[in-house]
Order: structure tokens, then sequence, then C-alpha cells
């Protein structure tokens, strides 16, 4: 069953088989072998074998593992090795990268109690959680963490917070009344829901569903089908490969065919230039580099407060297109705080935000002292000393004990001035009535030290009304005028606050005991209090920015309707219209797709709501941020392209399930990540258009060879290592670019957007042929001067070397020309890096060593004057190819 709630207390004992006595032993113990324990079945878990493995699954790695298998088989063991190990260095830094395995599931399962206080054969006692079935009659008291889902069968002014399942900031009243079976989550005040916390009051409760049946673990196994998506870059990258290894394949296939067939070659030495050709075509170093890009983005970010769990995560957020955010804890604070105060003579509009005590009072948007006002004093006199809550600071931060609302109302009188400590010692309480349901109010006794008693009041705004006759005008009484205050409780409804009324009245001085009879009439309304949880003011700027960088955002809350409208409207989200869940039940995907399409606010979602939304998002072709900090986060968190939650409030659900985590629970943050991840991309794709030609240049010198039938100007254990120095060394360089201009004024770019563009081809195919025939000219020209084959590769090498280092001052921008000295020097760590890699291909040419494993020689300074010469003709003849793109593209 799912609507227990619409079962009344007693059809809920009969349907389970049990009483307000509970089960007894032996019936419990069969339930128990039955049912089996009340935790949460675990996730399957792939070994660390399997993930290891699993890096090696990529078709570029294959055609590298099958060129290492034929390099071996021709006894080229050097070859084969150095091809091996770059293939397993490219596993380890993707293994250590991936970071943590998948947690949510775990994380779901610490949230529920370990201990849980039952009756069964009438006796109280307390057995583990994991002991609870079906039937079993569940004690709780505030503190208690709800073990299992429970049918309420009796209450005493029980609160529960659900912020975990339903997003509501406020905690819950609980009855044991009956709702519809078609009630929210939120609305379904006759249930306690596994893994919610009881705040206030106290209850019991019959099982109704344990382990996987619980709306915990309905969630948990929902996470479990979740399928995680791959980030854009990923999708884009994997068409990338596919399409390479095919060209790769078919052009090693041919140079094999054309030098056997056409020039008679040996089988053998054919095989060798066909590998020759796939190591040279393959850009091995490519993936580390994307890696460590992606490495230095997470660094970034985590200086801007954005966790990265998940490497890739850092791209997509540059493709976002729409932020589907939560509103308790992302867009507001999860703090409640008054922001209006209404007397019979004034409405003061209060600033500051959460339980801080720090803020003022306006009256029509002019700052005034609340001191002038010294008879508006006593209302935030009665919400200090009618409240059981306590403010505290703890290193600059300030919390509450006790329920919110109450703490809201601490922090109002200490903005006004109120000391609590003194107003306590001034007014000590002598008796109190508790707030309960059945009167929707709290009354508390106090004596000053004159021997003066009086009754302070704080409750529903209409039942308050009903206790008073009078009000407070400018200090004195007078008659209460009850169509005054109807219209202004309507306004500030209106503007998405609750409403709570204060009122107080003096008692005989001998009076040391509050009975329920002198709550009947004869109050003086002091005043009302709108509270709210306020959204925080750098969001409402985050929103304007994620509108001018082309992103949309919608909130999906489990609040009211009318909540969620109001602050959507003062953070600018939305345009007006507001969809329920039980509106979106009735809607098919084709109207659903639409409806996400146009409306901008979504409230009463629950977790089925959230990801189905996300989905039909998705199935828009939009890519997906989705922001929360809930249970009932997590699957939208999963599915969504990027999961982003709250790291201080967030509950470890939903960081588990989420890529990125943001440490200051900032939605402003998310707009940083944003600009971060656009930044990765561009020079993700710089990183490319450096390495790729360094890939084409070597295919060419070896195409060029075969073709003409002459000695292979380049090996291939040395292609390796040309790709590798230049790949972690010069490509890196790029990784440390800053933002370009207005990168944060240009839309999204398209989700199914090839990783290269037209005018990347062209740029690749140009500086590839202007490497090889720059590489080849060298190796041919030190061949005619009669020297040594090995002489003639270390020209053509390094030629190919010097080449990368001039072409890497033109990737810095990939069309605006290089003109200035800053151009030059701007990005220091070009300039490391091109001295690093001086010193390691010295090192190369001249070491001994070197010289015998890769078949290298020393050259003499007039070769390196040539090959300078051609680097620097190289950049030049690209920044005049910009001239011309540019002057193409205008047109």
């Amino acid at each position: 069953m799912s609507d227990w709630h619409h079962l009344s207390s007693q059809e809920a004992l009969a349907a389970v088989a049990s009483n307000a006595q509970g089960l007894d032993l032996a019936e419990a113990a069969k339930r128990l072998a039955q049912d089996g324990p009340n935790q949460l079945n675990p996730p399957n878990r792939r070994s660390a074998l399997v993930k290891f493995l699993l890096q090696f699954h990529n078709v570029l790695i294959y055609v590298l593992l099958a060129s290492a298998g034929v390099t071996a088989i021709l006894a080229h063991w050097v070859d084969t090795s150095v091809i091996v190990g770059v293939v397993v260095i490219n596993a380890i830094i993707g293994f250590i990268q991936e970071g943590k395995a998948e947690k949510a599931m775990d994380a779901i399962r610490r949230m529920s109690s370990p201990e849980a206080t039952v009756l069964r054969e009438g006796k109280r006692g307390v057995i583990a959680t994991e002991a609870l079935v079906l039937g079993d009659i569940v004690l709780l008291q505030s503190g208690d963490k709800v073990p299992a889902d429970l049918r309420l069968i009796n209450v005493k002014n029980l609160r529960i917070e659900e912020a975990a399942l339903t997003g509501e900031s406020t905690a819950v009243e609980k009855n044991i009344i009956a709702v519809d079976a078609q009630a929210a989550l939120g609305d379904r005040f006759s249930m306690a829901y596994s893994g919610t916390l009881v705040v206030y009051g106290q209850g019991a409760g019959v099982v109704v569903a344990t382990a996987d049946k619980t709306e915990i673990g309905r969630i948990s196994v929902m996470l479990d089908n979740v399928q995680t998506l791959t980030t854009p870059l990923l999708r884009q990258m994997e068409v990338f490969g596919y399409w390479l290894t095919i060209a790769i394949l078919a052009l090693s296939a041919i140079t094999f065919l054309y030098g056997w067939l056409v020039h008679q070659f040996n089988i053998g030495d054919m095989f060798i230039a066909a590998v020759s050709m796939a190591v040279a075509a393959i850009p091995e170093g490519l993936p580390a580099v994307l890696t460590i890009t992606l490495a230095f983005g997470v660094q970034r970010m985590a200086k801007r407060s954005a966790i990265i769990r998940r490497l890739p995560a850092v791209e997509a957020l540059g493709s976002v297109t729409v932020i589907c955010t939560d509103k308790t804890g992302t867009l507001t604070r999860n703090e409640m705080t008054v922001q209006r105060v209404l007397t019979s003579d004034q409405v003061f509009e209060v600033s500051g935000d959460g339980y801080a005590p720090h803020g003022g009072f306006s009256i029509d948007g002019k700052e005034t002292d609340i001191i002038e006002h010294v008879a508006s004093l006593d209302i935030f006199r009665a919400g200090l000393l009618c409240n059981d809550a306590a403010l505290h600071e703890t290193a600059g931060l300030w919390d509450i004990a006790g329920d919110p609302t109450e703490g809201a109302l601490i922090t109002l009188a200490m903005k006004a001035g109120l000391d609590p400590v003194f107003e306590h010692e001034s007014l000590p309480r002598t008796d109190l009535i508790p707030f309960e349901s059945e009167h929707r109010f709290m009354a508390t006794l106090h004596h000053n030290h004159a021997g003066h008693a009086f009754i302070f009041v704080k409750g529903a705004a209409e039942q308050i009304l009903g206790m008073c006759n009078r009000q407070r005008s400018l200090g004195e009484d007078v008659p209460l005028k009850l169509s005054q205050w109807h219209m202004k409780l309507k306004e500030t409804g209106a503007l998405g606050q609750r409403v709570l009324a204060l009122a107080m009245k003096s008692m005989e001085g001998g009076q040391r005991e509050l009975h329920y009879a002198d709550t009947q009439g004869e109050f003086t309304l002091l005043g009302m209090v709108g509270i709210t949880d306020p959204p925080r003011e750098e969001a409402i700027v985050a929103v304007r920015n994620c509108r001018a960088a082309g992103i949309s955002v919608k909130m999906i809350t489990g609040d009211h309707a009318e909540t969620a409208r109001s602050i959507a409207t003062l953070l600018g989200i939305g345009n007006g219209r507001t969809l329920t869940g039980s509106e979106l039940d009735a809607l098919d995907e084709t109207a659903l797709r639409q409806a996400v399409r146009d409306v901008g606010v979504f409230a009463r979602a629950s977790p089925e709501h959230k990801l189905r939304l996300v989905t039909a998002l998705q199935a828009n072709g939009e890519i997906i941020a989705m922001t929360g900090d809930g249970v009932n986060d997590a699957p939208a968190l999963k599915r969504a392209d990027i999961g982003i939650a709250m790291g201080m409030k967030g509950t470890e659900v939903a960081k588990e399930a989420a890529e990125i985590v943001l440490a200051d629970d900032n939605f402003a943050t998310i707009v940083h990540a944003v600009k971060e991840g656009r930044t990765v991309y561009d020079n993700i794709r710089k990183a490319i258009v450096f390495i790729m030609p360094t890939n084409g240049g070597e295919a060419g010198m070896v195409l060029f060879a075969i073709m003409f039938g002459m000695t292979l100007p380049i090996t291939p254990v040395q292609i390796l290592w040309v790709n590798m120095v230049t790949a972690v060394t010069l490509s890196l360089a790029l990784s440390y670019e800053k933002s370009e201009p207005g990168v944060m004024q240009r839309p999204p770019r398209a989700a199914n957007e090839a990783i290269l563009s037209g005018f990347m081809i062209w740029r690749i195919a140009f500086v590839s042929l202007l490497l090889s025939t720059g590489s080849i000219a060298l190796f041919l020209w030190e061949s005619a001067r009669g020297v040594g084959i090995d002489e003639s590769r270390t020209a053509a090498i390094n030629a190919l070397v010097v080449g990368e280092m001039a072409y890497l001052f033109n990737c810095r921008y990939m069309l605006a020309p290089i003109r200035t000295w800053q151009d030059f020097t701007g990005n220091s760590s070009v300039l490391l890096t091109i001295a690093i890699l001086a010193v390691i291909q010295g090192l190369f040419t001249y070491l001994p060593f070197m010289q015998g494993m890769f078949g290298v020689a020393a050259i003499d300074a007039s070769v390196w004057g040539r090959i300078i010469g051609f680097g620097i003709l190289l950049f030049i003849v690209v920044e005049v190819e910009k001239k011309f793109v540019l002057r193409i593209l205008k047109k």
C-alpha cells in the first residue's frame, strides 16, 4: 500500500494486524524472518580492478595496444615498452582522477536511526532499528530520528522536520486525522517518514513500511535505477575517437598496401611503417592533457568554494543551458527570518538574513531607529519571552536550538536592541501553556520585580485576533479594529510570508499558575510579524547573471505554490506561472515537455516529479544542472548532466549523488563555476588544436616517405617521444590561459556541437602540412649533406618540436593576432614550458643513453640555426593565415 495517510489510525492498525499494545514477541520474530531486517539493500559495487580495467575501454587505446602487439611480434621491444607505458600511465591517471565510487546509497543508509523505542506486548523497550517489523508500535519524542515509515496513532504537540524529503524549511505539525489519498508528501500530516527528525513533542505510530518499502527506501531504489549521463565533452570525444580511429586504421591499411604492392617493400618493414602511421596519428597524450586541464579547473573552482567530485563535471558546466534549483537552502538560507512587523500605527520592513542579529528597520523604504518607536517594543519583548528556543553564536556563525520560527523572533528582538538575558531576568517566567494544534497558540506567565503579572501569547493570526478586544496604538490600548488587521494580514500573506500575531494582558500579581481559562479574551493585540525563509541576496544577482549568459533558471521545490511564487518573483525567476505536483501528474510526456519550456516554477514536487522534470528538459535538448540539498533531490541530482549539492546544509545523500558540492551553499558560486567551465572548454579546444597538428605532421612524414619510397624520417618510438613531451609540457601551458573577454555574455554552446569546428579542422590540416613539410625538408637537407640517418632524423624530430614551440604562441588566441609583447609573455606558463622542453630536447639529443634508446645523434649549431629559422617562419605563416580567416568570417 502507498496511501496509509488516507486510512484512519484504527484501519491502519487492522491492515497490519496490530493493536495499540504492539505485537507479541513471537509474531515480531516471525515477521522479521519473513520480511527481513529494516535496512536498505546495499548497491552492487564494481571492484577496484574492474574500475581500473575500464580505463582501457577506449577505441584509441585499443589501437595503441594492437600497435604494441605488432611491435612485440616483430621483437621491437623498445617500441612495445614505450607504447604500453603510455597506455598504462594514462589508465592510472584516469583511475586516480575519477575519485570516489558512488556512495549515495551508503549515505541514505546512514540516515537510519540506530535504535528505536517500541511497544511490544504492552511493554516499552529499545531495539535495534534493523529489528523493526510491520505492525510495531514506535514511540517518538523530541530529538528522535524516525526509524521507519509510521502511520501516527497518537500525538502530543508533535512536529517533525521533513526538509530532507519535501524541501520545506518549517517543521510540520502532525496529527492523526486521515487526509486525501492524493495528498502531496508534505501534506500527509498523519504520517512520519523514516529518516526525518522529531523537533518537538511526542507521538506514537504503527510501522507500515520498512527497508526498501519506506519513502527513503523508494528514493534509494529510484536512485539506484537512475542512469548517470555522460557529459557533453565525453560524448563528443567518444564520437571524435570513433571517427579518428576509423581514419587512422584506414590510413594505416592504405599505407601498408601501397608500400607492399607498389614499392614491393618487405612485409615486416611495412608492418613497422603501418604501426608508425597509427602511432603517429593517435594523439595518445590527449587524454592525459584533457584530464590535467580539467584538474586545473578543479583547483581553480575549489578556490571559489565549488568542490568537484567527478572531473568531467568541470567542462560540462560550460555547456549548461538550464539550472533547475531547489528553493530551500539553495536560493534561500533555510533560516526563518522576520521580514515584516505590523503594528496598528506602522508597517516596519526588517533587513538582515538568517539568525544573525544584524539588521535594521525601515518605513516606506526609509531607515528608522526603532528606539524612536518605543511604544512598539512590547511586540519584540513578547516574541522574546513567549519562546522556548535559544540563539547562540559559534565562531561567528549564529544558530538556534529549538523551533526555527521561535529562533527568528529572538533574532528580531535582538535587532530591536533587546538583551535576552536582561529581559528574562526582568520578567522571569513562572508558568506556560505550550503550543498545541488544538488551540494554535503558546502562552507564558511572567512577573516583574514590582510584583505585576503579565501573560504573553503568540500564535496563528486568526486565533490571536479572536482572543483580543483591544489593540496597542501609540502606547495606549484602544478598541480592536478587525478590518484593519484583516487587510494587513492579506497583504503580508500575499508576499508569501507566514504571519504570527502577538498579544498580552495584565494579571493579578499573586497568580503563579497559568490556566487555559486565563487565555480566553481580554488580550491587547501588540501586532503581527511576517516570517519567511528569504532569498539570498547574492542569489538574486546570480540569477540575473545566468540570464545574461543565456542560462535559464527554474525553481523546483516541495514547498507550497504561493511561497514558491513569491520567492521566485523576488529572485526574477519565471514569468509568474507555477505548476504543482498534482498538475504535473495530469500531463502526458508531450504536454510536460511543453510545460517545462513555458513555466519557471514547480511547487509541491515529489522526487518523481523532480526526476521527471529533469528528464523532460533533457528530452528538449537542454543541458541540465540540478541543485539541491535534500534526500528528495538525490535522484534528480544523479540524472542531471551536472548535479550540484549544498555542502553546508545539504544531506550526505545529496552530496554523494552530485558531481559538484558548493562549500559555501551559495547559488552565486554556480555562476563562477559556469564561467570556469566555459574557460576550461575553451582551453581544451586550444589544446586539441595544438596537439593534433603534431600527430598530423608526423603522419604526413610517414605517408610522404611511403609514397616516395624513401627511408622513414621518424620511427614509432621517436614519434611517441615527440607526442608525449609536447603534450605534457607545451599543451599544458594552455590550461593556464585566463577567461576570454565576454565569456559570460555568449550563449551556451549547443549540446550536439562537434568538438572540432570546420575552422579547427582547417587549422589542424594547415599546420600539419607546415610541420610535415618543414621537418621532411630538413631531413632531406641533412641527408643531402651526407650525414647519417640518425643525424637526419634528429634534425627532423627537433624541427617538429621547435615548430610546436612556435605554434604554441599562435594558439594562445584562436583567431586574434599576436601583436604585443604582452601577447608573448602574458601566460608565464608558456615561457616556462618552452624553457623546460628546450632542456629536455637537449638531453634527448646529446645524452648517450637517450641516443641509444631512441636512435638519435648529436647535431651542430648550423643545424640548430636552420631548425629555429623554420620555427620562426611557421609562426609568421600562421599569423598571416589568421588574417585571411578573419576576413573570410567577416564576409
